[in-house]
Parts: C-alpha cells; structure tokens; sequence
C-alpha cells in the first residue's frame, strides 16, 4: 500500500471540514474523489500535502506524513498539482519545469526530454513567459512540472476544471499514460465523475468531511444514487 489516510480529520480555523476520513492508494493504482462542492475533496488532498491543520494517521509508504510540511512531503514523492493551475506566472515555461524537479536530484535535461515526450508543445515554448499560455496549457505546465518531480504518488485537483472538453479528455489521457508508463499512483480529485471513474480503478464519494461510499468504478457506476447524484443519467 503506497498511501493510507485513517480518521484524518482538518480545519480552516474553526470550521471543521473532514471528519474521521480514510482512504488508501495502492502503489501504481489510480484512485478518484467524488462529491459535491464543499464535501472536502481539495481538503483531502490539502491534509495528505500539509498544506491545512489535520490530524489522525496519514502514512507514505509505512513513512508517517502527519507532522511534514510540504516541502518534505513533496521530497518523499508527493506531487500536488493543486486546482486553479498554480504555475507561476511571471516566470517562463522553462523556469517553472526547473521549480518542478527542485525537491530532487537529477538530469534536468533528461527530466525534461522525458516530460517533452507528453507535452511536445513545450520546447518550443520554454522561453514564453508562463502567464501568457491559454488555460490549457497553464494546466498541461503544472501537471508538466509535477511529473518533472518523478513522483511516486500525483495529486490532481480538478484538473479539467475551466478547460474546453477536448483539452480536458487530453489532460485525462496523459495522466493515464502517466500512470500506465511509469507506475505513478494518482488520486484525482475531479467534478467530471463520469471522466474519473472511466480512468479510476476504485472510488471515494465525500459527503460534507466524511466518506459516504466507496467502491471500485464499475460497483459505483451501477449504483442508482451515485449515477443520479454524480453522473447525470
């Protein structure tokens, strides 16, 4: 088991927004977090990151992330591509890829050959300043940038949010490729339930903080609630 969370719970202030959470990822497993806005799924995410007060147990490979900040996290092979983009507009395509591969060693030419073959795009726009690309490609930098870190493990927060539908499907597909090519675990964090249970081998439906359901993808997708309250149909 690469990660498991148990009876996480976190907290803007003293508002409480997960309570009593668990969930694992298995190594090399792609793992979707469904729920309304406000259930707590970016909180999720946040709490395995430490980028929000949490407690309760979240362990990395047996390693314990309770008390490690992001930085840490991020050098045990954690990497968060948090909702709204998060590149780094004033700085170009180039420097924001080297801001990726920071928290590790390693050839920042053969990281960046490696990440070329997913974004071919990128070559030519290493120089271009990053806050001049169209939402797509700020999207497709930052999951860039996050793949130049080698994780073990991404964190995808709603990463089609705001894009046209085929930039998203492209989004999905490189993640799946991702995944399928160099054994990165992903829990995905995304509205399109539909979209996250085709790639997904198991599911986690939050209700405000707390795990409602959970399944793999094919039990969930045949469930009448989940289909009318996440799928449409």
């Amino acid at each position: 088991m690469l990660l498991a969370l148990a009876d996480v719970d976190a907290r803007y202030g003293p508002v409480q927004a997960l309570r009593g959470v668990s969930l694992t990822v298995d190594e090399g497993e792609i793992v979707a977090i469904l729920g309304a806005n406000g259930a707590g799924k970016t909180t999720t995410l946040r709490a395995i990151s430490g980028t929000v007060r949490r407690s309760g147990r979240i362990e990395l490979n047996g390693r314990s992330l309770a008390h490690r900040g992001p930085e840490t996290t991020a050098r045990l092979g954690v990497a968060h591509v948090p909702e709204g983009r998060g590149t780094f507009a004033e700085l170009t395509v180039w420097e924001n890829l080297r801001l990726g591969a920071h928290v590790r060693r390693g050839s920042l030419k053969d990281d960046f050959a490696r990440v070329s073959e997913y974004f071919p795009w990128l070559e030519e726009r290493r120089s271009q300043q990053a806050g001049t690309l169209s939402g797509g490609e700020q999207q497709m930098l930052a999951l860039a940038r996050a793949i130049m870190q080698r994780p073990r493990l991404m964190l995808l927060d709603e990463p089609s949010l705001g894009l046209a539908p085929l930039v998203a499907a492209e989004i999905f597909r490189i993640a799946a490729e991702l995944n399928e090519r160099e054994g990165t675990a992903v829990l995905l964090v995304e509205q399109n339930a539909r979209t996250s249970l085709a790639i997904a081998s198991r599911a986690y439906v939050l209700e405000v903080g707390e795990v409602a359901v959970s399944g793999t993808s094919d039990e969930l997708s045949q469930r009448d609630s989940i289909r009318k309250s996440y799928l449409g149909y």
